[in-house]
């Protein structure tokens, strides 16, 4: 499994996944059931932290934030 596979399954899943949007370092994005999310799962895929605000989720992944979010966005 990819690690764009990996993050998306981290994050509950595409169909869990509204928004999705690179930021230097991390992958802002949005999800329409926060408690989906698996943080666990999500630093076992690479990221060196993630935040957690209600149904906005940063996942902190470093300078390749621009491909892994081009490589998430064409597995959606």
């Amino acid at each position: 499994m990819s690690k764009a596979e990996q993050i998306i399954a981290g994050l509950g899943g595409a169909d869990n996944i509204v928004e999705l949007e690179p930021c230097i370092t991390r992958l802002r994005t949005e999800v329409r059931d926060g408690s989906k999310v698996n943080e666990a799962a999500l630093k076992a895929a690479g990221a060196h932290g993630v935040m957690k605000v209600g149904n906005n989720v940063q996942v902190v992944v470093g300078p390749e934030a621009d491909t892994i979010a081009n490589d998430i966005e064409d597995l959606m």
